[in-house]
């Protein structure tokens, strides 16, 4: 389940986010994913942690929905690695612990996949930058059940609002919060002048079919 609580944040979310290029868009000279997509946007959230007005804003914005739906929890969490400045934040702003958890465990020392301290049965919200498939990101929340966690829930910054992200978070039953999506962006990114209606009828056709799209198509 992917719900965005208000309108507002999520346009000024976006907009933010395109002031100061954290998302760019290119539809007619797009960009290779590391998956081989061809995509005419590129998503670096990390870009926030540059500009303190933005990080603040996020923070505060992320906070106030981890409390507004879960309460406060016992631990925040982030997802390894572009999640774990934010999460560091958000935790902060609620006075509560931070753990993050990598891809997988590591390959020495006590082989952790969860780094901090985390006691089985103590609630946790976990903290993403971004969203595609929500494979990685479910991927955490698996090693954070694993011991013994219970996770109440996933905001996160951004998603693409691919129909097969939709579908993990549904089949694993985790409800996903964000603050902007790509609808919202597209509006905002249309009201603000960044692409004209043209552009916009390509990176609406990208969406529908991101495996298989070009920018002629």
């Amino acid at each position: 389940m992917n719900m965005i609580l208000h309108k507002d944040t999520a346009k000024k979310t976006a907009e933010l986010l395109l002031q100061i290029k954290a998302i760019k868009l290119s539809p007619t000279d797009p960009f290779t994913w590391a998956s081989g997509w061809k995509s005419p946007i590129y998503c670096d959230n990390r870009v926030t942690l540059s500009v303190p007005s933005v990080r603040v804003f996020l923070k505060e914005e992320i906070a106030k929905i981890v409390e507004q739906q879960y309460g406060k929890p016992d631990v925040i969490a982030g997802v390894a690695t572009g999640a774990i400045a934010i999460g560091v934040l958000v935790a902060q702003e609620l006075g509560v612990p931070f753990v993050y958890v990598r891809p997988e465990p590591k390959k020495h020392g006590r082989k952790n996949q969860i780094e901090g301290y985390l006691e089985s049965g103590q609630n946790v919200v976990v903290i993403e930058d971004l969203i595609s498939t929500g494979k990685s990101s479910l991927n955490a929340v698996e090693a954070l059940k694993s011991e013994g966690a219970v996770v109440k829930g996933m905001v996160a910054i951004f998603s693409y609002e691919f129909q097969v992200a939709a579908d993990n978070f549904e089949n694993s039953n985790i409800n996903l919060t964000t603050l902007s999506n790509y609808s919202h962006l597209l509006e905002q990114a249309v009201d603000s002048k960044y692409i004209t209606e043209k552009e916009l009828e390509t990176l609406q056709d990208w969406r529908e079919d991101p495996a298989n799209w070009n920018a002629t198509s």
